[in-house]
């Protein structure tokens, strides 16, 4: 084989720029925007992280020349798994999801939480709406866009724009027939930038309390028990996405053993060219 028809056989690889968008919100101590917030201690340089390599490594303040006598920072984290950006497995909405046992979230396939992304602009809707089917449809084909298998969904609502007062909880969220129609689909993910991917709590209440009927109560999240799939909640910064679709998103979770969710650093992925 002659060199120019070896050249001709190799593949040529090019590296697309990403533009990083940060779609995360942080894991806070005490946050407002939490019913059931985390507690994080600080273990500071000058104070304990100090005394703690004092008795690591049986040194005085004077012997640790390079940090000039200061010690290490470190912090302790007491939080739910579903507290700051997270993704709920499977197995929180029940022990069994379509007939076997619900994933865990280290059982996760990683090529859910890496994939094409794509928003939907639900920020008409009024808090305690439904977002039904009809919406989904109509708000994909006003960007001309159709779902395929493995499409990370992302749900803009404009919640994350409130995040630390008491109107954050003030949204429209999915019920069982929107979460169904999207995985019929073959999305396995879908994302809110809200607290919850159903509606309200409240709203909730109040349409058991109003009717005598269950099936108000975590709609979205049940459909889960019936067909397969993942959410990422707590999303922000859908609106600096400059398109609705052709980035990817990477929600990959941290691999908790035998957990219903994980904490995330969700990104979105916009190639640059």
């Amino acid at each position: 084989m002659t060199p120019a028809r070896r050249l001709k056989r190799r593949k040529v690889i090019v590296f697309t720029p990403w533009q990083i968008i940060d779609l995360s919100v942080p894991l806070e101590h005490m946050a407002a925007s939490e019913p059931l917030p985390g507690k994080i201690h600080y273990v500071r340089h000058d104070g304990e992280g100090l005394e703690q390599m004092q008795r690591f490594f049986g040194v005085k303040p004077a012997d640790l020349i390079y940090s000039q006598g200061q010690g290490w920072a470190i912090e302790e984290v007491q939080a739910i798994t579903h507290t700051g950006t997270h993704v709920d497995a499977p197995y929180h909405y029940g022990p069994i999801s379509e007939g076997k046992p619900a994933r865990t979230i280290d059982e996760v396939p990683l090529e859910w939480c890496l994939a094409p992304g794509v928003v939907l602009d639900m920020r008409h809707k009024a808090a305690g709406d439904f977002i039904e089917p009809a919406d989904l449809d109509a708000a994909l084909t006003k960007i001309g866009y159709q779902l395929r298998p493995l499409d990370i969904v992302l749900l803009q609502t404009g919640a994350d724009r409130r995040l630390d007062s008491p109107e954050y909880f003030a949204q429209p969220g999915l019920g069982r027939d929107g979460v169904l129609w999207l995985v019929e689909r073959g999305v396995r993910v879908i994302g809110v930038d809200a607290y919850t991917l159903d509606r309200p709590f409240a709203s909730m209440v109040a349409d058991y309390r109003r009717t005598g009927d269950g099936r108000h109560i975590w709609p979205a999240h049940f459909a889960g028990i019936t067909r397969e799939y993942c959410q990422i909640e707590k999303l922000a910064n859908l609106d600096r996405i400059p398109r609705p679709h052709g980035f990817m998103v990477s929600c990959l979770p941290v691999k908790i053993k035998g957990a219903s969710a994980g904490w995330c650093r969700a990104v979105a992925l916009v190639p640059e060219n």
